[in-house]
């Protein structure tokens, strides 16, 4: 995909990617630690986080195309790099949010209270819920690294710096 109605494809893509993701984030780390809240959430949990996950590669090809269409430059080579590590934590959040739904399904009834079910152990809950909450920050923060680079490369020289007569 390169253009969307006359704009590069990547500018209107990145939107799914800034919301989807730090909100696949949260959701996992809720029902990681909230067992309730991981019932509730039932399979709408993992079909975030793969949404979240579909919509990396598809914004990040878009903008290697874009890159492609821009003057060279540092900051859009550093916003490039920053853009190709996203996928490993987008796939993290999928990975652990289809754990957390399929245990929670599994686990039945006893998976919200402290006793039974295998995978409702509380080491594994543990493991789980620390690995979510990590997973989760990664992403959420490189998600602001990438954006924050992406907007550096976009605005630099860009616009003046005092207000412009009407």
């Amino acid at each position: 995909m390169s253009t969307v109605n006359g704009l590069p494809a990547h500018v209107l893509l990145v939107h799914i990617v800034v919301v989807l993701v730090p909100l696949a984030a949260l959701a996992l780390v809720t029902a990681a630690l909230w067992p309730r809240a991981a019932r509730r959430l039932g399979i709408l949990l993992p079909v975030l986080a793969l949404v979240a996950l579909v919509s990396v590669p598809l914004t990040t090809q878009a903008g290697e195309w874009l890159e492609g269409h821009v003057t060279d430059d540092a900051l859009v080579r550093r916003h490039t790099e920053l853009g190709d590590g996203l996928l490993p934590w987008a796939l993290g959040l999928f990975a652990l949010a289809t754990v957390v739904w399929w245990a929670r399904r599994r686990g039945g009834p006893e998976a919200d209270g402290n006793a039974g079910g295998r995978l409702s152990a509380l080491p594994v809950r543990i493991v789980v819920g620390v690995l979510s909450v990590a997973v989760a920050a990664g992403a959420v923060v490189d998600v602001y690294r990438i954006g924050d680079s992406g907007a550096k490369a976009a605005w630099h020289d860009a616009y003046a710096k005092t207000a412009q007569g009407s």
